[in-house]
Protein backbone atom coordinates (compact mmCIF):
# COMPACT_ATOMS: atom_id res chain seq x y z
CA UNK A 1 0.00 0.00 0.00
CA UNK A 2 1.42 3.35 -1.02
CA UNK A 3 0.92 6.65 0.75
CA UNK A 4 -0.20 9.34 -1.66
CA UNK A 5 1.77 12.43 -0.77
CA UNK A 6 0.54 15.79 -1.92
CA UNK A 7 2.78 17.25 -4.60
CA UNK A 8 3.26 20.86 -3.64
CA UNK A 9 5.40 22.49 -6.31
CA UNK A 10 5.90 26.22 -6.24
CA UNK A 11 6.78 28.15 -9.37
CA UNK A 12 8.07 31.71 -9.52
CA UNK A 13 6.74 33.00 -12.85
CA UNK A 14 3.63 34.46 -11.21
CA UNK A 15 5.93 36.98 -9.54
CA UNK A 16 7.48 38.23 -12.76
CA UNK A 17 5.19 41.23 -13.40
CA UNK A 18 5.21 42.83 -9.99
CA UNK A 19 8.82 41.87 -9.32
CA UNK A 20 9.93 43.49 -12.57
CA UNK A 21 8.06 46.72 -11.77
CA UNK A 22 9.33 46.87 -8.19
CA UNK A 23 12.96 46.19 -9.12
CA UNK A 24 12.83 48.66 -12.01
CA UNK A 25 11.39 51.42 -9.86
CA UNK A 26 13.74 50.89 -6.92
CA UNK A 27 16.77 50.53 -9.18
CA UNK A 28 15.85 53.71 -11.06
CA UNK A 29 15.36 55.58 -7.79
CA UNK A 30 18.70 54.50 -6.34
CA UNK A 31 20.75 55.05 -9.49
CA UNK A 32 19.20 58.29 -10.74
CA UNK A 33 19.05 60.02 -7.37
CA UNK A 34 22.44 58.78 -6.23
CA UNK A 35 24.00 59.85 -9.54
CA UNK A 36 22.26 63.23 -9.42
CA UNK A 37 23.57 63.90 -5.92
CA UNK A 38 27.09 62.82 -6.84
CA UNK A 39 27.07 64.96 -9.98
CA UNK A 40 25.84 68.04 -8.12
CA UNK A 41 28.27 67.47 -5.25
CA UNK A 42 31.17 67.06 -7.67
CA UNK A 43 30.38 70.52 -9.04
CA UNK A 44 31.46 71.91 -5.63
CA UNK A 45 28.15 73.41 -4.54
CA UNK A 46 26.84 73.74 -1.00
CA UNK A 47 25.23 71.05 1.14
CA UNK A 48 21.80 72.69 0.97
CA UNK A 49 21.85 72.74 -2.82
CA UNK A 50 22.84 69.07 -2.91
CA UNK A 51 19.94 68.04 -0.67
CA UNK A 52 17.46 70.20 -2.59
CA UNK A 53 18.62 68.63 -5.86
CA UNK A 54 18.17 65.17 -4.35
CA UNK A 55 14.64 65.94 -3.11
CA UNK A 56 13.70 67.41 -6.48
CA UNK A 57 15.07 64.29 -8.19
CA UNK A 58 13.06 62.02 -5.89
CA UNK A 59 9.77 63.86 -6.46
CA UNK A 60 10.24 64.34 -10.19
CA UNK A 61 11.39 60.77 -10.71
CA UNK A 62 8.50 59.28 -8.72
CA UNK A 63 5.97 61.35 -10.67
CA UNK A 64 7.63 60.45 -13.96
CA UNK A 65 7.57 56.73 -13.13
CA UNK A 66 3.92 56.91 -12.07
CA UNK A 67 2.92 58.79 -15.21
CA UNK A 68 4.85 56.46 -17.49
CA UNK A 69 3.42 53.31 -15.91
CA UNK A 70 -0.12 54.70 -15.91
CA UNK A 71 0.02 55.63 -19.60
CA UNK A 72 1.73 52.38 -20.58
CA UNK A 73 -0.59 50.09 -18.62
CA UNK A 74 -3.66 52.10 -19.67
CA UNK A 75 -2.72 51.51 -23.31
CA UNK A 76 -2.29 47.81 -22.58
CA UNK A 77 -5.67 47.75 -20.83
CA UNK A 78 -7.32 49.45 -23.82
CA UNK A 79 -5.90 46.78 -26.13
CA UNK A 80 -7.13 44.01 -23.84
CA UNK A 81 -10.65 45.48 -23.76
CA UNK A 82 -10.67 45.84 -27.54
CA UNK A 83 -9.61 42.21 -27.96
CA UNK A 84 -12.27 41.09 -25.51
CA UNK A 85 -14.97 43.00 -27.39
CA UNK A 86 -13.78 41.49 -30.68
CA UNK A 87 -13.89 37.95 -29.27
CA UNK A 88 -17.32 38.53 -27.74
CA UNK A 89 -18.71 39.61 -31.13
CA UNK A 90 -17.08 36.67 -32.89
CA UNK A 91 -18.58 34.19 -30.42
CA UNK A 92 -22.05 35.57 -31.16
CA UNK A 93 -21.68 35.92 -34.94
CA UNK A 94 -19.71 32.75 -35.79
CA UNK A 95 -19.61 30.32 -32.84
CA UNK A 96 -18.69 27.32 -35.01
CA UNK A 97 -15.63 29.07 -36.41
CA UNK A 98 -14.53 30.08 -32.91
CA UNK A 99 -15.02 26.52 -31.63
CA UNK A 100 -12.88 25.15 -34.45
CA UNK A 101 -10.25 27.78 -33.73
CA UNK A 102 -10.09 26.67 -30.11
CA UNK A 103 -9.93 23.03 -31.16
CA UNK A 104 -6.97 23.71 -33.43
CA UNK A 105 -5.17 25.52 -30.63
CA UNK A 106 -5.42 22.43 -28.42
CA UNK A 107 -4.39 20.19 -31.30
CA UNK A 108 -1.29 22.31 -31.81
CA UNK A 109 -0.46 21.82 -28.14
CA UNK A 110 -0.44 18.04 -28.53
CA UNK A 111 -3.99 16.78 -28.00
CA UNK A 112 -5.51 14.28 -30.42
CA UNK A 113 -8.29 15.66 -32.62
CA UNK A 114 -11.14 13.97 -30.76
CA UNK A 115 -9.87 15.00 -27.34
CA UNK A 116 -9.17 18.54 -28.56
CA UNK A 117 -12.77 18.81 -29.81
CA UNK A 118 -14.12 17.59 -26.48
CA UNK A 119 -11.94 19.94 -24.44
CA UNK A 120 -12.87 22.90 -26.66
CA UNK A 121 -16.58 22.06 -26.40
CA UNK A 122 -16.50 21.72 -22.61
CA UNK A 123 -14.53 24.91 -22.08
CA UNK A 124 -16.86 26.76 -24.46
CA UNK A 125 -19.88 25.61 -22.49
CA UNK A 126 -18.21 26.61 -19.23
CA UNK A 127 -16.78 30.01 -20.26
CA UNK A 128 -16.32 30.57 -23.97
CA UNK A 129 -14.96 34.11 -23.72
CA UNK A 130 -12.55 33.20 -20.92
CA UNK A 131 -11.23 30.22 -22.89
CA UNK A 132 -10.52 32.32 -25.98
CA UNK A 133 -8.98 35.18 -24.03
CA UNK A 134 -6.70 32.77 -22.18
CA UNK A 135 -5.75 30.25 -24.86
CA UNK A 136 -6.02 32.30 -28.05
CA UNK A 137 -4.82 35.72 -26.90
CA UNK A 138 -2.95 34.90 -23.70
CA UNK A 139 -4.87 37.16 -21.31
CA UNK A 140 -6.18 35.95 -17.96
CA UNK A 141 -8.08 37.78 -15.24
CA UNK A 142 -5.07 37.48 -12.92
CA UNK A 143 -2.81 39.15 -15.50
CA UNK A 144 -5.21 41.95 -16.41
CA UNK A 145 -3.61 45.38 -16.42
CA UNK A 146 -4.39 47.82 -13.57
CA UNK A 147 -3.10 51.32 -14.40
CA UNK A 148 -3.70 52.86 -10.96
CA UNK A 149 -1.98 50.00 -9.15
CA UNK A 150 0.96 50.09 -11.54
CA UNK A 151 1.36 53.86 -11.14
CA UNK A 152 1.33 53.75 -7.34
CA UNK A 153 3.69 50.76 -7.23
CA UNK A 154 6.20 52.42 -9.54
CA UNK A 155 6.12 55.74 -7.70
CA UNK A 156 6.47 54.08 -4.30
CA UNK A 157 9.32 51.80 -5.34
CA UNK A 158 11.17 54.72 -6.98
CA UNK A 159 10.74 56.94 -3.91
CA UNK A 160 11.90 54.14 -1.61
CA UNK A 161 15.02 53.58 -3.66
CA UNK A 162 15.73 57.32 -4.04
CA UNK A 163 15.35 57.92 -0.29
CA UNK A 164 18.45 55.83 0.48
CA UNK A 165 21.15 57.98 -1.19
CA UNK A 166 19.22 61.14 -0.32
CA UNK A 167 19.23 60.30 3.38
CA UNK A 168 22.95 59.55 3.28
CA UNK A 169 23.65 62.86 1.55
CA UNK A 170 21.51 64.71 4.06
CA UNK A 171 23.35 63.23 7.06
CA UNK A 172 26.88 63.36 5.64
CA UNK A 173 29.25 66.33 6.03
CA UNK A 174 29.85 68.19 2.78
CA UNK A 175 33.46 67.05 2.59
CA UNK A 176 32.51 63.36 2.34
CA UNK A 177 29.16 63.52 0.52
CA UNK A 178 30.53 62.06 -2.74
CA UNK A 179 32.29 58.96 -1.30
CA UNK A 180 29.53 58.19 1.20
CA UNK A 181 26.77 58.49 -1.40
CA UNK A 182 28.75 56.35 -3.86
CA UNK A 183 29.24 53.61 -1.25
CA UNK A 184 25.63 53.82 -0.08
CA UNK A 185 24.33 53.68 -3.65
CA UNK A 186 26.42 50.64 -4.60
CA UNK A 187 25.54 48.82 -1.37
CA UNK A 188 21.84 49.58 -1.93
CA UNK A 189 22.07 48.23 -5.47
CA UNK A 190 23.83 45.09 -4.23
CA UNK A 191 21.08 44.56 -1.64
CA UNK A 192 18.40 45.13 -4.29
CA UNK A 193 20.09 42.66 -6.63
CA UNK A 194 20.30 40.07 -3.85
CA UNK A 195 16.64 40.47 -2.91
CA UNK A 196 15.38 40.36 -6.51
CA UNK A 197 17.49 37.27 -7.23
CA UNK A 198 16.20 35.52 -4.12
CA UNK A 199 12.55 36.30 -4.91
CA UNK A 200 12.94 35.39 -8.58
CA UNK A 201 15.04 32.27 -8.07
CA UNK A 202 17.94 33.67 -10.12
CA UNK A 203 21.71 33.37 -9.47
CA UNK A 204 22.63 35.99 -6.85
CA UNK A 205 26.15 36.76 -8.05
CA UNK A 206 25.01 37.47 -11.60
CA UNK A 207 22.12 39.67 -10.49
CA UNK A 208 24.28 41.68 -8.08
CA UNK A 209 27.13 41.98 -10.55
CA UNK A 210 25.10 43.48 -13.39
CA UNK A 211 23.13 45.90 -11.24
CA UNK A 212 26.22 47.18 -9.42
CA UNK A 213 28.22 47.46 -12.65
CA UNK A 214 25.67 49.71 -14.36
CA UNK A 215 25.16 51.72 -11.18
CA UNK A 216 28.90 52.35 -10.88
CA UNK A 217 29.01 53.46 -14.51
CA UNK A 218 26.19 55.95 -13.93
CA UNK A 219 27.85 57.35 -10.81
CA UNK A 220 31.19 57.75 -12.58
CA UNK A 221 29.60 59.48 -15.57
CA UNK A 222 27.66 62.03 -13.53
CA UNK A 223 30.61 62.67 -11.23
CA UNK A 224 32.78 63.43 -14.26
CA UNK A 225 30.14 65.76 -15.71
CA UNK A 226 29.69 67.54 -12.39
CA UNK A 227 33.44 67.98 -11.98
CA UNK A 228 33.85 69.36 -15.52
CA UNK A 229 30.85 71.71 -15.29
CA UNK A 230 31.86 72.86 -11.83
CA UNK A 231 35.36 73.62 -13.04
CA UNK A 232 34.09 75.65 -15.98
CA UNK A 233 31.40 77.56 -14.08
Amino acid sequence: MHDHATHDEHHLTHRSNWLRAAVLGANDGIVSTGSLIVGVAAAAVGHTEIVIAGIAGLVAGAMSMATGEYVSVSSQSDIERADMAKERRALVEMPDVELEELTQIYEARGLERGLAEEVAAQLTRHDALGAHMRDEIGITEEMAADPIQAAWASALSFATGAALPLLVAWLSPLSVVVPTVVVATLLSLALLGTMSAAMGGAPVVRAVGRIVMWGAFALAATAAIGWMVGGVV
